[in-house]
């Protein structure tokens, strides 16, 4: 398995061909000192064992679709389902388990960048039409790591790319991100119904809520409270609906960590950011340093289209026709 490395002055961003998987960034903080910021694994041959979502990119749609169900123009499409009764993540064989095509390429925009590539067949994972994918990783002088998808396909079909990294700027595996201050540019969200086990098609206030994030506050402030949908997932896997939403790249999210000084801005053209506390891990597998992969170790920020967005009408578009273009733009930019 190929690992390739972007560099700049300051920063240093890892992948693999497997899932064009990030498996660490090298950041400093307010001193000057390197840490990784990324959860994941201190060698090849555990990251190939080990969780296949860590930093990858999911497709052919990120987050879950309802019974593995949708329609497009009258004709209903069943995808197999993963995850309970929903499908998740492009289903038990997604992008992320893909090898991608890897080809460095040149932009005046980067200081170092790659292209990823494949081709998703006519339903392979039942999906419709034969998609084409590519996605640029692409480093700044600025310590910006910029992901631009781009998507095509021959048959009408649903798509929502998205990078499932989970950070965490104290440095993986050396402390719990709980106590990171998280800033959200969304003042709705999408509760989870406990039944269908995601979003219910509401889009409901964060006012009064935990949910809350329009001002910047620790993330444990919010998981330890006695909420419903806190309560219902032990935490926060919840989509957020970027306020003004236009469709061009704008600042939707903020993570500091108050201890080091490292601060990451997240920036999207896409309509929502899913924000994940990883309750599901329960400390019997190590990662980083040897350390206990527990909750919190880590906060994803996945921008993208609403979960099970092909199934609400009043939920933002999810369906690629021939002749469109995907066009996703995702930027974690480091600061200090």
């Amino acid at each position: 398995m190929r690992a390739y490395t972007l560099k700049n002055k300051n920063i240093e961003v890892t992948f693999i061909e497997r899932g064009g998987q990030i498996i660490s960034i090298k950041v400093p903080d307010a001193k000057g000192n390197i840490a990784d910021v990324v959860v994941g694994y201190d060698t090849m041959d555990e990251t190939l064992a080990g969780d296949g979502y860590f930093g990858a990119l999911c497709g052919r749609y990120a987050n879950r679709i309802v019974g593995g169900k949708f329609e497009i123009d009258g004709e209903k499409f069943q995808l197999d389902c993963n995850n309970d009764t929903n499908h998740l993540h492009g289903g038990v064989e997604g992008f992320n388990s893909r090898n991608w095509t890897v080809t460095p390429v040149s932009l005046d925009k980067f200081v170092q960048a790659y292209k990823l590539s494949l081709t998703s067949a006519d339903g392979e994972q039942k999906y419709p039409g034969k998609l084409e994918v590519s996605v640029i990783y692409g480093l700044t002088e600025d310590d910006q790591f910029v992901i631009e998808y781009e998507a095509e396909t021959t048959k009408p079909t649903v798509i929502n790319l998205t990078s499932h990294a989970y950070f965490n700027l104290c440095g993986a595996g050396h402390a719990s991100a709980v106590n990171h201050k998280l800033q959200l540019n969304a003042s709705r969200y999408t509760p989870i119904c406990a039944k269908l086990g995601t979003a219910s098609g509401e889009i409901v206030p964060v006012k009064g809520t935990p949910f809350d994030f329009t001002s910047a506050k620790t993330v444990k402030s919010a998981c330890d409270t006695d909420h419903e949908q806190i309560n219902m997932i032990q935490g926060i896997d919840h989509n957020f609906v970027i306020d003004n939403y236009n469709g061009s790249t704008q600042l939707v999210g903020t993570l500091l960590d108050p201890v080091s000084g490292r601060k990451m801005e997240v920036y999207t053209n896409q309509p929502g950011i899913q924000i994940y506390t990883g309750a599901h891990f329960d400390g019997s597998e190590k990662g980083k340093n040897g350390a206990p992969i527990e909750a919190c170790a880590g906060i994803a920020m996945e921008t993208q289209i609403f979960p099970n967005s092909p199934n609400y009408a009043n939920f933002p578009n999810a369906t690629l026709k021939p002749g469109e273009k995907y066009k996703h733009t995702c930027i974690y930019k480091f600061c200090k």
